[in-house]
């Protein structure tokens, strides 16, 4: 097992969720945390545990980005005029790899990431390698043509656990994606529960 798959189940015991709907996630046999004292970790969360396991999450979901490039995107969608909630999940699906996890191209965000940074993608056309590239409405995301029957590549397109959401249009048989709008919260397709507006809040104390 790859050190970027242990991270990612890490974070799945941590939580105590399975954050991707993934049918291998351990969560799905043992709900309790990771270590010697995990069965017992079933303590009422303060509000800022709650807040801090909301920011958690949310940043583990997207590949686990550190604090500072989630510091940053939340900073930016503090700037923007709405929902400053609203706006940190446009933001995030506005990222390459997370678009190109949700075209179902790769079957994980982690697989996303490394798919960009190996220059397996490009944007209108121009290969980009950069997974925190941010697209806009309007922007044609396709597999580059010598990319496209890799396994992985394979492997995601047949894969049922989870749907193309409708703020994408993609055709599988060009491997092309087109990002129609910046979803809200409400068009985003998590497994779980996100929130947001604990994020927020954490951020408005710290």
């Amino acid at each position: 097992m790859t050190k970027r798959t242990s991270a990612k189940y890490k974070i799945d015991r941590r939580m105590g969720e399975n954050i991707w709907g993934r049918a291998k996630s351990p969560v799905n046999k043992r709900e309790y945390g990771p270590g010697q004292h995990g069965q017992r970790r079933k303590n009422k969360l303060s509000d800022f545990g709650t807040q801090l396991r909301a920011k958690q999450k949310l940043k583990g979901y997207y590949g686990d980005l550190t604090e500072k490039q989630f510091r940053k995107v939340y900073n930016e969608a503090e700037r923007v005029k709405g929902d400053t909630g609203e706006n940190l999940v446009g933001l995030l699906e506005r990222r390459l790899d997370a678009v190109v996890y949700r075209a179902k191209f790769v079957p994980t965000i982690f697989a996303a990431r490394q798919f960009v940074n190996h220059g397996h993608v490009t944007v209108n056309g121009q290969r980009v390698n950069i997974a925190s590239y941010r697209v806009k409405e309007g922007d044609v995301i396709a597999v580059r043509d010598r990319s496209r029957q890799l396994a992985i590549v394979l492997e995601a397109v047949s894969l049922t656990e989870r749907d193309v959401p409708d703020y994408l249009e993609v055709d599988h048989s060009k491997m092309t994606a087109t990002f129609v709008r910046t979803p809200g919260l409400g068009d985003v397709p998590y497994p779980v529960q996100m929130e947001p507006n604990l994020v927020v809040e954490y951020y408005a104390k710290n």
